[in-house]
């Protein structure tokens, strides 16, 4: 039996809802959600500590190993213990995965796999789950393998086009080379292509809205603004780190707090970093399709009332305004855990790397959403526009991929 189901109300969000086989039991058992996160520990700290310059390196790395440990607990056979072939199957997947991925690791995760096995009872239900993960995670490596998210490929040279009304031109103060550009050259895993959503174009430089952008960055997102309260500072400050590292915390949150069981539990992990994964592939795409420049370039030497001494809040990434990629991300991740969580939660606290000893206080998904949008403006590194455009785009794959989720987990 598939795993998916319609629920009417995520219907009208153009989502869909997951069941997993096991919904018929109300709440996950404590060994199996402790299983779950575990490994999600485990794959994080991995990540923390050994992972890659670059933050589509890393979700590609959550990606596979999520989406082998689902597809190896997406059914049990006949004749085995539910419980015990899943726990294994989890555990052997992506310590399979990881260890592959982030060799350097392989010690503290062969410690944790040691663990994790020596606490399921030895037989036909554990072999037979170890034997499931590890196929499932050869055969996830196997298939991207050349996928062109390797640091190396993710920033391939972009040949930067002559200084223009509108055109990206690198950014004070390293004027550093364009990131990401090989993202949208790289292999989605849900996608039928990079561009398959691309945005349309954004307001013309000349435009009445665009001039209300950049008026609005300008009053409210220089490093010497008056305009901008205290709050709106620290929220800057605090959506200013990596999207990966910032949604980790509350992706943490809806795992320990959704009923599906381990394969359910698998699912969500695996189908958040697979949007995540394609989201950002999608966002490249957009950013290089339009090329357009940022804030800081338009206030400095535009046609109306440039300042060639404006300086933004914040140091503007290395690659074209819009869409927002921290918005595209926020985008995304609100559509999946809302789909598959419910779009409220009981109160959550999050921190953040860039704002020590601040933590803010949550209870739906799209506060986060909201937050970032702000952010980015308050910091004068995006426009608004970039910004709402963002989560647009991060809602459309998000919506696709589940849509397609069916597709994307069944074991092979």
């Amino acid at each position: 039996m598939s795993p998916l189901r319609t629920r009417p109300a995520l219907v009208a969000l153009g989502a869909t809802a997951l069941l997993t086989a096991s919904v018929a039991v109300p709440q996950a058992a404590a060994a199996d959600r402790t299983t779950v996160l575990t490994w999600y520990d485990a794959t994080a700290e991995t990540i923390a500590t050994a992972g890659a310059p670059t933050q589509i390196s890393n979700s590609r790395t959550w990606a596979i190993s999520w989406l082998a440990a689902a597809r190896a607990t997406w059914s049990v056979p006949a004749g085995v213990e539910r419980g015990p072939y899943q726990a294994a199957a989890l555990a052997a997947a992506v310590h399979r995965a990881l260890v592959t991925l982030a060799p350097s690791r392989t010690e503290q995760l062969d410690a944790t796999y040691k663990e994790t096995l020596d606490a399921i009872p030895d037989g036909p239900a554990e072999e037979r789950g170890v034997a499931a993960g590890e196929r499932q995670a050869d055969l996830v490596l196997t298939s991207r393998e050349g996928d062109g998210l390797d640091p190396a490929s993710v920033n391939a040279p972009y040949p930067v086009r002559p200084a223009a009304p509108g055109v990206w031109q690198p950014t004070p103060p390293a004027y550093a080379p364009a990131a990401q550009y090989g993202n949208r050259l790289a292999k989605p895993f849900a996608l039928a292509t990079q561009s398959q959503f691309r945005l349309g174009p954004p307001p013309a430089p000349d435009s009445a809205r665009y001039a209300a952008d950049l008026a609005e960055v300008r009053a409210y997102g220089a490093v010497d603004s008056t305009a901008r309260s205290t709050h709106q500072t620290e929220t800057a400050t605090f959506w200013l780190g990596s999207s990966l590292t910032l949604y980790t915390e509350p992706l943490r949150v809806a795992l320990s707090r959704t009923d599906q069981g381990i394969a359910g539990q698998a699912q969500l992990v695996a189908l958040f970093h697979v949007a995540l994964v394609d989201t950002q592939i999608a966002t490249s795409d957009s950013k290089y399709a339009y090329e357009r420049w940022r804030p800081v370039t338009a206030i400095r030497t535009g046609r109306i009332d440039p300042d060639p001494d404006w300086t933004p809040l914040h140091d503007t990434p290395a690659h074209p305004d819009y869409p927002s990629g921290h918005n595209t991300y926020s985008g995304a991740a609100e559509t999946v855990l809302s789909a598959l969580v419910g779009p409220r939660t009981a109160p959550f606290g999050l921190t953040s790397p860039a704002a020590p000893g601040v933590t803010r206080t949550y209870t739906t998904w799209k506060q986060l959403s909201d937050e970032n949008v702000d952010a980015r403006v308050f910091s004068g590194i995006h426009t608004r526009s970039a910004d709402e455009a963002g989560i647009t785009l991060g809602k459309n794959v998000a919506r696709y991929v589940l849509r397609n989720a069916g597709r994307l987990l069944a074991s092979r």
